[in-house]
C-alpha cells in the first residue's frame, strides 16, 4: 500500500511529495504549503468539470454510434448527418472573429523551420541524445545510412572503408554548393579556407582565390583567422560549421583540411510524458519529472555501458565563435525543449482527492512541470533552455 502525507487537502505519494518539496521548489521561492494548496484547488475545482466533460463527451460518443448503428447498411445522408451533429451539441456555432498574441517566443519556434523530436524524458539517456542533436555531423549521418548508396565497393562493413568515405564528401561538398555557393568554383575545388577582413577567402586548386556568392552567409569562425578550426555559414536560419582539422584522419587526406561538415539539426525536441511512456505511479512520475529538472537545469547526466565501453552523457554546452566583425556569436547547443504532459483523460494514483479519487495526470504534470520550468538555467552550468525566458507545456 502507497504511503502518503495530507498537504492541500490531497493524499500524495510520499515519494511524490518529497521530491517536489526538495527538489521541484528549491531555490523557486515557492513556499510548500503554497504550491501543494494550489494543487489541491486545481485538482479539487477542475477534476469534478474534468470528470463531467469526459462523461459529456462518452455520452455524446454514445448517440453518434447509435445513429449509425441505426442505419446500417443505408446510403449516408450528410446533411442529415450534419444537422444530427449541431441537434447534440457535438457542433456548435462558430464565434465571432479573435486575436491572439504570443509574446516571448523563442527563434526555433517563431523564426526557425526546423526538425522536431519527440523522446521519452523517463529515458534520460534518450531524452539527453534529443536535446544535444541540436548538431550532429553530416558525416557520420550519411556515412552509416542508406542516404550513400552501396554500390562501386562503398558498404558499410568492417572498419572505415575509404570508397564509401569519397562518396560521403563528395555528397557533402555538393551539399556546401546549394547551402552556400562560391561566387567562383565551387566547393570541390577548394584547398583552403581563410578569413580575411571579415570575409571567407577559399583557396581553389591552381590557386586563385573567392568568398561566398552571398558574403551575409558567413556567420563565424573558431580560432586563428589565418588558419581556422571552423568557419560557420548560415542559410535560412539555420547553421553548419565546416570543421577543419589537417591532423584528424579524414581531414589529413582532405586537400582543404575539411574534417567534418557540423550540421545545426533538431531545433526544438519534444520531452514525451505521454504517448511514449507509460507512468503508472508516483514511482515512475518522479523518474521522470526529475529528467524534466535535470534538463532544465541543465545538470542531467547518464552513465551507461557500449561495446564495452563506460560512456557517460550530459548536455552539451553553447557553441562559440569569432564573429565575421571581431565580436563573439554565440549559438545553442541543445534543442529547444518543450514538454508534452498527459491529456486529462488519464488519472493517477501518485495524487488522490478529498474523496479518494485519482487526480487527472495532466493537471499534476502541469503544475509540476510547470513548477520545474522556474529552474531553466538555474544548474551548475548555468545552461539555458529558453532564452525568452518562456515556459513551453
Amino acid at each position: 500500500m502507497t504511503d502518503r502525507i495530507e498537504a492541500g487537502g490531497l493524499k500524495v505519494a510520499t515519494e511524490l511529495h518529497d521530491f517536489v518539496n526538495n527538489e521541484v521548489l528549491a531555490g523557486t521561492g515557492i513556499a510548500a504549503g503554497t504550491f501543494w494548496d494550489a494543487m489541491g484547488a486545481l485538482i479539487h475545482e477542475k477534476g469534478p468539470k474534468n470528470r463531467a466533460l469526459l462523461q459529456k463527451r462518452a455520452d455524446i460518443q454514445a448517440q453518434i454510434d447509435g445513429w449509425h448503428r441505426a442505419r446500417r447498411g443505408q446510403p449516408h445522408d450528410a446533411a442529415a448527418y450534419l444537422g444530427f451533429l449541431r441537434e447534440i451539441g457535438y457542433l456548435v456555432p462558430e464565434g465571432p472573429d479573435f486575436a491572439i498574441d504570443t509574446p516571448d517566443v523563442d527563434a526555433e519556434i517563431a523564426m526557425i523551420a526546423g526538425p522536431q523530436l519527440v523522446v521519452p524524458v523517463m529515458n534520460a539517456r534518450y531524452s539527453l541524445n534529443a536535446a544535444n542533436a541540436r548538431w550532429g555531423s553530416l558525416y557520420d549521418a550519411l556515412y552509416g545510412t542508406d542516404a550513400i548508396s552501396e554500390d562501386g565497393g562503398a558498404g558499410r562493413v568492417g572498419g572505415y572503408n575509404p570508397a564509401r568515405g569519397e562518396k560521403v564528401i563528395g555528397w557533402a561538398r555538393a551539399f556546401l554548393n546549394d547551402a552556400a555557393p562560391l561566387a567562383n568554383g565551387d566547393h570541390t575545388q577548394a584547398v583552403g579556407y581563410r578569413v580575411r577582413d571579415g570575409a571567407v577567402v577559399v583557396t581553389l586548386q591552381g590557386g586563385g582565390e573567392t568568398g561566398l556568392a552571398d558574403a551575409g552567409q558567413f556567420a563565424g569562425y573558431r580560432g586563428d583567422a589565418a588558419a581556422p578550426s571552423a568557419v560557420l555559414l548560415k542559410n535560412n536560419r539555420l547553421h553548419v560549421e565546416i570543421m577543419i582539422d589537417r591532423s584528424h584522419p579524414i581531414g589529413k587526406d582532405d586537400a582543404a583540411g575539411v574534417a567534418d561538415l557540423i550540421l545545426e539539426s533538431a531545433v526544438t525536441t519534444i520531452m514525451d510524458l505521454e504517448d511514449s511512456i507509460a507512468a503508472v505511479d508516483a514511482e515512475d512520475k518522479v523518474a521522470a519529472y526529475r529528467n524534466w529538472l535535470g534538463l532544465l537545469r541543465g545538470d542531467l547526466v547518464d552513465s551507461f555501458e557500449k561495446g564495452g565501453k563506460e560512456m557517460t552523457r550530459r548536455l552539451n554546452p553553447d557553441r562559440t565563435y569569432t564573429a565575421p566583425n571581431g565580436g563573439d556569436v554565440t549559438l545553442p547547443g541543445r534543442s529547444l525543449m518543450l514538454v508534452r504532459n498527459v491529456g486529462h483523460l488519464m488519472t493517477n494514483p501518485a495524487v488522490l482527492d478529498k474523496d479518494g479519487l485519482e487526480a487527472p495526470e495532466g493537471m499534476l504534470d502541469a503544475m509540476i512541470t510547470g513548477v520545474i520550468a522556474l529552474q531553466d538555467g538555474k544548474g551548475a552550468g548555468g545552461l539555458k533552455n529558453s532564452r525568452k525566458g518562456s515556459v513551453y507545456i
